[in-house]
């Protein structure tokens, strides 16, 4: 399933970023330049159920890049800090979302428009860097900061995708649209009936022996509502990263 897919390094020279800062890259078949994608991972960093997602969005016509945001260390050593940068606003993870950003933007086979995608802790990153440079972002199930109002002022486009039963996120799709409301942010934020928090995972993930607890939480895989949400995530992308690349 990831044939396609290669581990790079990203040779961005950024203060603040990981050294040796590794990530994952996928490009379309045939002939681009095409628009561009930044995968942010979930908590459990890098793994198959990643690589798939990165699959999927090379195979709507996207070159994409996940950076490895547990390059200095491993997610053991580097989730505390991941987490902290996440709620701060400032910090690696960052750099390193920024570094991937630039990396697609001087490929000569993209067009210039990049969005941003995350999972989980991605889609809080994806949240906090959607008024950071990026052409759209697509958050799934990610938490919110304190200040909504502050973190995106200025944010372009956004689609969140949150699920009812996720315990972790209860309220956390209205007040997501109510703040975008509020600033006059391009939005939708959907809330599906019946899914709990990483709905979009197409299998399990994070370590065996927590599975059984996760899947208690109602956490994991649901297809249906999956299948709903990703048709209006890559309409979203197309309208504001393809179309919107042809307009200008």
């Amino acid at each position: 399933m990831t044939q396609g897919l290669a581990d790079i390094l990203i040779p961005i020279d950024l203060d603040g970023a990981s050294r040796g800062l590794g990530g994952v890259l996928g490009v379309p078949e045939g002939d681009g330049p095409w628009p561009a994608i930044v995968v942010v991972h979930e908590a459990f960093g890098i793994n198959e159920v990643m690589r798939r997602q990165v699959e999927r969005l090379v195979a709507a016509g996207y070159v994409v890049l996940m950076p490895d945001l547990f390059t200095e260390g491993g997610a053991r050593k580097c989730l505390t800090a991941t987490f902290r940068a996440l709620t701060s606003g400032t910090g690696r993870a960052y750099q390193d979302i920024e570094a991937a950003r630039r990396y697609l933007l001087a490929r000569e086979d993209v067009t210039g428009a990049v969005g941003v995608i995350g999972f989980c802790m991605g889609g809080g990153f994806a949240l906090m860097t959607a008024s950071r440079g990026f052409d759209a972002a697509s958050v799934n199930y990610g938490m919110l900061p304190k200040d909504l109002d502050a973190a995106l002022a200025g944010a372009c486009p956004i689609i969140g995708s949150y699920g009812a039963a996720d315990r972790t996120l209860k309220g956390a799709a209205a007040q997501l649209d109510a703040a975008l409301d509020r600033l006059g942010v391009e939005h939708e934020v959907t809330e599906y009936p019946g899914a709990g928090h990483a709905f979009l995972n197409d299998a399990p993930s994070g370590p065996v022996l927590l599975r059984p607890l996760l899947r208690v939480t109602g956490m994991g895989p649901r297809p249906e509502q999956a299948s709903e949400a990703w048709t209006r995530i890559e309409a979203f992308f197309a309208t504001h990263l393809r179309e919107g690349a042809d307009r200008a």
